[in-house]
Formats: C-alpha cells, sequence, structure tokens
C-alpha cells in the first residue's frame, strides 16, 4: 500500500505541473517548446540530466558490466567530452542562434535552394527515425519493469482485461521480454497495458505543459529517481556485507581473472585494446548529439541567458558522468555478486538481456517497502523524463519545420495562426508514439538498440561541429553525411560484423564524402555568414565573416583557443575525479588506495581553473534574442 501511495503522489503531481503550465504553453510555439527562454541554468541542466537518466541505462550498465566489466562503461563517459563542448563552446550559439529546433538552424547557417530541403529532411531524420529508435530503447525498460511489478491481470476485472487481451491476440503483439514465468500472451497482454498507461500518463503532462511542464516533472523526477537509486545500491552493498565482502565475493564467484577484469577500469590488452581506443576516439564525436543537436540543444535555447545555457551543460554533464555513474556501478557488481552468473549464461545469446533485467528483479528481491515503491517509482519517473522530453523535443520537428515551413508557408503561402500550431504540435505527439511503438517490437535487448542508434548516428557527428566551428562548410557538406549515413547503414549492418568497426568505417567515409563535397561546391553566401556571425558570434574558423561583420580577423580563432583549453581542462577534471572515485570504491585487492587519491586530488587542482574562467566568461554581457 505504502509503494502504491508514493507512486500515486508522483503522478498527481506530475499531472498537476502539466495543467499548471497549460495556459502559457498553449500561447505559441516559444512558449510551448522553449517555455519562453525563461529557463534558469540549474533547471535546464538538471532536465537534460532527467532525460539522460532514462530508466534504460541503468539497465544498459548493469548488461555492459556483466558483459565486458567497468571499462565498458567509457562508452557513456566519454560523452563527457562532448557534453563539455557544447556547454563551453557551442551552448551559447544554440541561444543566440535564436532558433526553435535545430533543424531551423539551416536555414540561418546556409544559403542555396536546397536549405528548406535539408530542413525538412533532418526534422524526419532526427524527428521522428532517431527519436523513434531513442524512444523504443526506453519502452523496452518499461517492459521490463512492467512484466515483473505490474501484474495488469491479477489486478483487473475481466471485463477491463479481455479488451486489451484480445487487441494482442488480434494483431499477434509480442511484447514479452520472457524474464518471468507468466504465459506470453498474459504478459504481452500485460505490457500493452502499463506502456499504454505509461504513455497515456506523459502524453497528458507533456502535450498541456509544454516544455515548462517538462522541466518541472523532470526536476521533480530526477530527485525522486537518484533517492531512489543511492538506497538500492546501499541496501544490496549491505545484503552482501559491505564494500570489502563485495570485492572478496566476487572473487571467490568469479575466479582472479573474471574478477579483475570485470573491475578494470581498462580492457586487457590482449584481446580488445585497439577496438576500444578506436571506440572512445570516435565515439563522443561521431554521434548524433556531438553539438547538442536534439533536446540538449532544446534546453540551452530555452535558456534566459548565455551564462545560463553554459551553465546548464556543465551541471548536466557533471550530475551525469560523476554523480549517477559511480551509484550505477556499485548496483552493477553488487547484482553480479548477488546474481552469480554460470559459463553456460555467460555463452548464451541472451546473455546481455537478461543480465539488464536483474537491475529490476533486484528492486524486487531486496529492497524492503517503501523504498521498493521508491525505487519503483524512480524508475517510472526516469521513463517518463525521457519519453516526455522526445515527445515534446519530436513534435518541434512537426509542428515547426514540416507543418508551419513546409505546408503552410512553403506549399499553401500562408501564416499559421499560433494556437493552430499549439494544436498540431499536441497532435504529432501521438503519431511519435505509435512509430516508437512500432520500432519498439522489432527491437532485441537495449544495448542492440543503442548500437543500431549510434550507427545511425556517426555519420553525421563531425559535420555537426564543424558547422559551428568552420565557415566553409555548406548545405551540400551536411546532405552528404546524412545520405552516406543512410546508404552506409544498412550494408555496415549485413556485411561487417565488429561493431567497432562499423562505427569507424561510417565515422571515415562520410566526414570524407562531406569535406570533398565541401570543397567542390559553391560556399554559403557571404551575405548569409555575415547575419549568422553577427547574430551568433561563433568562434574557430570563421576570418572572412569577422571582417564582412567588421570585427578583427582574428578574433574567433583567438576565442576558440581560450575555450578549448578551458573545456580540455574541465574534461580532465572530471574524468580523474570519476576514475579516482571508482577505483576507490571498487579497489581491486593488491592495488593501491593512495593513487585514486592522486587522481581524485588532480582533478579537484584543475577545478578552480575552469570554474574561475567560467566566472569570467559571465561578467560578459550577455545579448538577449
Amino acid at each position: 500500500m505504502l509503494d502504491f501511495l508514493i507512486l500515486l503522489i508522483f503522478v498527481v503531481v506530475s499531472i498537476g505541473f502539466g495543467l499548471h503550465a497549460r495556459r502559457k504553453a498553449s500561447q505559441n510555439l516559444e512558449e510551448y517548446f522553449l517555455a519562453g527562454k525563461t529557463l534558469s541554468g540549474w533547471q535546464a541542466g538538471i532536465s537534460m540530466a532527467a532525460t539522460q537518466f532514462a530508466a534504460d541505462t541503468p539497465l544498459l550498465v548493469t548488461g555492459l558490466i556483466a558483459t565486458a566489466g567497468i571499462f565498458a562503461l567509457w562508452r557513456l563517459w566519454i560523452y563527457g567530452v562532448a557534453f563539455l563542448l557544447m556547454a563551453f563552446i557551442l551552448a551559447p550559439c544554440w541561444r543566440r542562434a535564436g532558433v526553435l529546433t535545430d533543424a531551423e538552424l539551416t536555414e540561418i547557417r546556409y544559403s542555396g535552394k536546397g536549405v528548406l530541403l535539408l530542413r525538412i529532411l533532418k526534422a524526419f531524420y532526427y524527428g521522428t527515425l532517431i527519436n523513434c529508435v531513442v524512444m523504443a530503447m526506453v519502452l523496452i525498460a518499461a517492459i521490463r519493469i512492467a512484466e515483473v511489478f505490474l501484474p495488469w491481470h491479477e489486478w483487473l476485472p475481466n471485463i477491463m482485461y479481455q479488451p486489451f487481451y484480445r487487441l494482442t491476440q488480434f494483431f499477434h503483439l509480442d511484447m514479452t521480454s520472457a524474464i518471468t514465468q507468466l504465459h506470453p500472451s498474459i504478459a504481452s497482454t500485460n505490457n500493452l497495458i502499463s506502456i499504454f498507461a505509461l504513455l497515456a500518463f506523459t502524453a497528458l503532462y507533456s502535450m498541456t505543459g509544454g516544455l515548462r511542464s517538462v522541466v518541472l516533472t523532470d526536476i521533480f523526477q530526477f530527485t525522486i529517481a537518484m533517492v531512489g537509486t543511492l538506497l538500492y545500491a546501499f541496501i544490496v552493498v549491505k545484503k552482501i556485507g559491505g564494500m570489502d565482502e563485495l570485492i572478496h565475493k566476487l572473487y571467490i564467484y568469479y575466479g582472479d581473472e573474471v574478477a579483475q577484469q570485470r573491475l578494470s577500469l581498462f580492457p586487457p590488452l590482449s584481446q580488445c585494446f585497439i577496438p576500444f581506443v578506436v571506440v572512445i576516439s570516435l565515439q563522443w564525436v561521431f554521434q548524433m548529439n556531438s553539438d547538442g543537436t536534439g533536446y540538449l540543444a532544446q534546453r540551452t535555447m530555452a535558456c534566459r541567458t548565455d551564462q545560463d545555457a553554459r551553465l546548464a551543460g556543465v551541471i548536466f554533464t557533471w550530475v551525469q558522468i560523476l554523480l549517477r555513474s559511480l551509484i550505477w556501478v556499485v548496483i552493477g557488481v553488487a547484482l553480479l555478486v548477488l546474481y552469480p552468473v554460470t559459463i553456460e549464461q555467460f555463452q548464451s545469446a541472451d546473455f546481455a538481456g537478461q543480465r539488464e533485467a536483474l537491475f529490476v528483479f533486484g528492486i524486487n528481491d531486496h529492497l524492503p517497502m517503501g523504498v521498493r515503491g521508491l525505487m519503483l517509482t524512480g524508475l517510472l519517473a526516469a521513463l517518463a523524463s525521457t519519453i516526455d522530453t522526445h515527445l515534446n523535443w519530436g513534435a518541434s520537428y512537426w509542428s515547426n519545420d514540416i507543418y508551419q515551413r513546409l505546408i503552410c508557408q512553403a506549399w499553401q503561402k500562408r501564416t499559421p495562426h499560433r494556437r493552430e500550431l499549439v494544436l498540431v504540435a499536441r497532435l504529432s505527439n501521438i503519431v511519435i508514439l505509435v512509430l516508437a511503438i512500432i520500432v519498439m517490437m522489432n527491437l532485441g535487448s537495449i544495448e542492440k538498440a543503442w548500437l543500431l542508434s549510434l550507427l545511425f548516428g556517426a555519420g553525421m557527428g563531425a559535420v555537426l561541429v564543424l558547422r559551428w566551428l568552420w565557415e566553409r562548410i555548406n548545405l551540400y557538406s551536411e546532405l552528404a553525411s546524412i545520405i552516406v549515413s543512410l546508404v552506409m547503414a544498412p550494408i555496415l549492418l549485413i556485411w561487417v560484423t565488429d561493431e567497432w568497426l562499423r562505427l569507424l568505417y561510417m565515422a571515415v567515409t562520410s566526414s570524407l564524402a562531406a569535406i570533398l563535397i565541401t570543397f567542390v561546391t559553391p560556399p554559403t553566401h557571404p551575405h548569409v555568414l555575415k547575419k549568422f556571425y553577427e547574430r551568433v558570434r561563433p568562434v574557430g574558423f570563421w576570418h572572412m565573416s569577422a571582417q564582412l561583420a567588421g570585427r578583427p580577423r582574428g578574433e574567433a580563432f583567438t576565442k576558440f583557443k581560450f575555450l578549448s583549453r578551458v573545456t580540455l581542462s574541465s574534461v580532465c577534471s572530471l574524468f580523474l575525479i570519476l576514475t579516482g572515485s571508482v577505483r576507490l570504491l571498487l579497489p581491486i585487492p593488491g592495488g593501491f588506495s593512495w593513487t585514486s587519491w592522486i587522481l581524485i586530488l588532480a582533478g579537484l587542482v584543475l577545478c578552480p581553473f575552469w570554474i574561475g574562467k567560467m566566472r569570467l566568461m559571465n561578467q560578459e554581457p550577455s545579448e538577449k534574442y
């Protein structure tokens, strides 16, 4: 009863946020998608972290630790480089651009007849293809959580349950994760009801209140999720007998070689060192959010000042990479001890999916009443915080780029009413939900879905960053990277088995194609570049644009060097503290604890440098758009 009460409070508060923000959100698209550009830095940063917390991520972390070891988490941690690059260099640029979506940026950054085509292509590519794959990952996690905790066949009367049961039978829906002993048809029906309830609840407050309600609920949801996860880690470690006993039992159950591999922060030199280096060297930039494109850019665009946009990126990165990772790593290793793995299970084809599900089973098996309710609510909150963001973000493309720009302005030659656009935004949420469910039913484990999204995004990353740093990047550069990605992805999936080689081939091919196209196609018109430079004030190689705007030729490059040093010092600080903290929490027997303290101390020593530079940057006047 206590567990249900906690969940009920969460639902009521979240819906209340949506209703509270409904009137302002209904005024126009800027109010609906950017909260009227009133977000503070900490609000936007925590909202980003809540979205990235996503209930699928702790399950993914659990699977990665079980299948490879802690070192595999560098696949997630390395994104900290891109996040801090966005925070210090790109976040203020996004805000100053004054656009509603990243697709809209193409029309102020480029010139040529194909600009509108690129804008619409990106709206479909990100708002539909990429967005629905990410939401499908979240819904897979929702199924695994719901199948354990939500036995609707026991709770609902037959007259309410049977329509859903007949629906699953009629369409032959297979929505079971096969992690319980329930009959597949019963499990599928239960999961269908759970998905319907979750999406209806999330859509209710996100569709009514827009980004304001999304951010408010994100902050509330993130607090619940972090508290619940921290209690989860504390309880499972205490059940094992403490951190020392956790390490001791890991070595007893798995032997020295396997246990040390699971605790290592680096891969074995003899097995996968080169693939590991290639992946983490490329993945942070060759990915679909390399410059913040998507909901990260949306949050920075919604900030009230440049300083808030920059602070949002920093808060998000440190909470995302350091704070939550330390908790999840402990839980992931503890679950290896609480649920030992046999040699046969290691060799199982569905091993990753089975281990991912243990994050949920651990909640059900080991947490007491109240804490279990808090953790379940936290997982549902994490699910909701990701779904609400992707609904709001995806709907922005459909209403702003596709409906307003293409259908109304380009085809019908009219200006749509602002309330008409908000209505389209709300209705497009339904379309996105249906497509995400279809994608979900054709995916296996969360890890497989994640790898698929990485492959599709890998072809775009370099160009997305370069368009901010180099004035020569043009319309055709982005078109080339998208086309190469769409063509290469199915070829690589069929013919290349190693995931690191797929990423390498995709990154090299798409980047070379984009750069070659850049030099053989017309540059962006100088008038467009001048207006963009005056409006956005980008850094990097913008010599001609700076001169056209009456600014010193090397102004942008000087700023770029300064901001690069600040970014690098922040990256080093983050990773030094992270690695030292992980090694301190989960030491390898026979190691030296003082090395962990040296790493942490070195990271802390670097902090005043980049924090001081941030304060210096914040003293500069911020222009509002």
